[in-house]
């Protein structure tokens, strides 16, 4: 029995010093793998500097995964089995992974950064008091047009898409929600309408629009438009601005009878696993220096106003990418619309794109 004992302990000892060895040779798990930030964002959306930067202040090291739309980073999240730190959904969005209880409260006392955020981008209809989400970049839907091709009195406002003027001359951003908006708010209705009538007649306006179509597109809108193969381009002002670097013929319209405005915001996912390295990253691109740089590289809009003083004037006075207050008030935010309107609207898109071909 003595001997058995003493077997055992021996037994517990050679465990406690492989642990121990463990420990030395491996830091994560030292600490659980708490040094770890996973990071869910689009592709190219953060500066990477500021990655490598956030890395060296803290400490810890970001592991960073692209998604390329809200329902792809939602279907991801909501099947379970992540572990994402920090996810950076879009404002309707956000809205339904509060409804589905996909995301963590967010204690304020702990982002002091927190106060340099325009309060004009803070309580939104989408989260109020901002329990869920905070600011990331904002920006608009609008017309990007080559002045070489056409000009800009000729498309200062959505109805002058239709003139025989653009016939096979306008790429269309590859988006229900977007396209359909383009034909609602000229016929002055809401972005988010769910009346079948006016879908309909939205719809029909859509299809009238197919002669001037060139192409229904994504990302390649940005190649195609910067070596000029089409007047006009129906995109986002972030995309505009990188256009408009390649193409000094280039300029970027957001039409004032009204536009979506939208807000892309960082989340803390229910699943996350390092809240603490998440508060701290939040911190860190709160700040306004840092804020201005990732500004800076993306090419949106920050909502931090303390970051503006660090941007070129003639980045924060372009009225394009800065709207001024007659036109912000008659942009339209998406809402979370429920799943059945939803598919009308990817069903009338779709006739739109075969109605094209």
């Amino acid at each position: 029995m003595k001997k058995l004992l003493s077997f055992a302990i021996g037994i517990l000892l050679l465990c406690g010093a492989l642990f121990g060895c463990n420990k030395l040779l491996n830091p994560k798990a030292n600490d659980g793998g708490n040094k770890t930030l996973t990071i869910y964002n689009w592709g190219d959306y953060i500066d990477p500097q500021l990655i490598t930067k956030f890395e060296h202040e803290t400490g810890y090291h970001v592991d960073y995964e692209t998604f390329d739309s809200n329902e792809a980073m939602l279907t991801k999240i909501r099947q379970g089995g992540t572990h994402y730190d920090i996810a950076v959904p879009s404002e309707y969005t956000i809205q339904r992974m509060k409804k589905e209880h996909l995301l963590e409260p967010i204690d304020h006392r702990k982002l002091p950064n927190l106060k340099y955020i325009d309060p004009q981008f803070l309580n939104l209809s989408f989260d109020r008091h901002n329990r869920y989400s905070i600011p990331y970049f904002w920006g608009t839907l609008g017309i990007v047009y080559n002045d070489q091709k056409v000009s800009r009195k000729d498309v200062l406002h959505w109805r002058q898409l239709w003139s025989p003027k653009l016939k096979n001359n306008i790429m269309m951003i590859d988006s229900a929600r977007d396209a359909m908006a383009v034909a609602l708010i000229t016929q002055h209705h809401s972005v988010n309408t769910t009346n079948a009538k006016e879908l309909r007649e939205a719809a029909d306006k859509l299809d009238q629009l197919t002669p001037n179509i060139k192409a229904v597109i994504a990302d390649e809108m940005k190649m195609y438009m910067e070596q000029n193969e089409a007047a006009v381009g129906i995109t986002y002002s972030g995309e505009a601005s990188e256009m408009i670097d390649a193409n000094s013929h280039l300029h970027y319209i957001v039409p004032s009878e009204g536009s979506n405005i939208w807000f892309d915001n960082m989340v803390i996912p229910k699943t996350a696993k390092n809240k603490k390295a998440a508060y701290a990253f939040l911190n860190f691109m709160l700040d306004p220096k840092n804020a201005a740089q990732n500004a800076e590289y993306i090419g949106y809009a920050t909502p931090n106003k303390a970051a503006k003083k660090y941007l070129p004037k003639s980045v924060t006075s372009n009225q394009a990418f800065y709207p001024p207050k007659q036109t912000m008030k008659h942009l339209q935010v998406y809402h979370d619309l429920p799943l059945k309107d939803i598919g009308t609207y990817n069903d009338l898109f779709l006739e739109f794109k075969m109605f094209k071909k």
